[in-house]
């Protein structure tokens, strides 16, 4: 095996509990046949594909309106997948979780940040996505948790004992960046300026470029020495290139943006675990948005157009040489 291989899980997690638009529950299916697996496995990795961990059952009755009635099932898919996280991690695997809704993270990252409490290491969390997520039950307007799981992560007391158990890791605020947000409600935006969560926006990516602000992120990581996990929403892209989420916002990443930024990841070496969420393949159009997010796992994980090196000397050496 290549010894820059990696020893990657798949691990399923289709809930759609925690939105109000169902469908994302199908989104570990369409990625594997989008052919998630094959495209990370062809760079070299190995690849195991440990299927979805079950869901609960549902009533053919339940009131899907209401955000109360599909708690339970979020709590659960959180609890199962905290412990994936963390059995994975102290496999020596990297973990990448495929979505569902962004509910998931609650167990994700509460996985994480347990194993990396036990490692004594820092995690740091990159939020790919065009929402904060940041919301609780106290401010949110619509009472869905996929607008919550950061703000569970980063240990707000808003949520009831029933958020709580041995399953519940913590993330510190200031080790966290969310990137590509351009739809934060005003109770969100007061609560990430005071906790000191770093939110990059559209619009300082438009002026200062993924490059410049994603070298920001990734030395930070570097220098703590810390874990990074990645969580990736379709919706960070714009809706004109992936269509499949449930809550588009217009004026996303662009096709060549997202794959920069995930480029750039890979060849920090950093990344330890990884989430891909919220694509909805009823509101997809013919597998755009499943095969994107493939093809953006393919870059995180080492796809290139061609090798990072030097193709020939420059010009102006080779004519001082002739």
């Amino acid at each position: 095996m290549d010894q820059n291989a990696l020893r990657i899980d798949l691990i399923g997690i289709p809930t759609d509990a925690g939105a109000s638009c169902r469908g994302c529950g199908m989104g570990p299916e369409a990625l594997r046949i989008a052919g998630i697996g094959e495209a990370v496995a062809a760079l070299g990795h190995v690849v195991t594909d440990l299927g979805d961990l079950p869901r609960p059952q549902r009533s053919a009755s339940m009131p899907w309106r209401l955000s109360e009635a599909r708690e339970a099932e979020v709590l659960a898919m959180a609890k199962a997948g905290s412990e994936a996280a963390y059995a994975s991690l102290a496999e020596g695997h990297l973990p990448v979780f495929l979505g569902g809704d962004h509910s998931i993270a609650m167990g994700t990252l509460s996985g994480v940040a347990r194993y990396g409490a036990a490692q004594g290491k820092p995690v740091h969390v990159l939020w790919v996505d065009a929402h904060g997520d940041f919301n609780t039950p106290g401010t949110s307007e619509t009472g869905n948790i996929h607008g919550m799981p950061l703000a569970h992560a980063c240990g707000e007391p808003d949520f009831g004992p029933q958020y709580e158990g041995g399953w519940r890791g913590h993330i510190d605020p200031n080790n966290v960046t969310i990137f590509a947000a351009r739809d934060i409600d005003r109770p969100e935006r007061e609560l990430l300026e005071r906790r000191g969560v770093n939110v990059i926006d559209m619009r300082q990516i438009d002026e200062s470029g993924t490059v410049a602000l994603m070298r920001e992120v990734l030395e930070r990581v570097e220098a703590a020495g810390g874990h990074l996990h990645v969580s990736l929403d379709v919706d960070a892209v714009d809706p004109s290139v992936a269509p499949g989420a449930g809550t588009p916002v217009a004026g996303g990443l662009t096709f060549r943006e997202a794959h920069l930024a995930m480029e750039m990841i890979h060849d920090s070496g950093l990344l330890s675990s990884l989430d891909v969420v919220e694509l909805n393949p009823m509101l997809d159009q013919a597998g755009m948005s499943a095969r994107l997010l493939v093809d953006l796992v393919a870059s995180l994980f080492g796809r290139q157009i061609m090798p990072r090196r030097v193709l020939r000397e420059p010009l102006a050496s080779q004519m001082n040489n002739g």
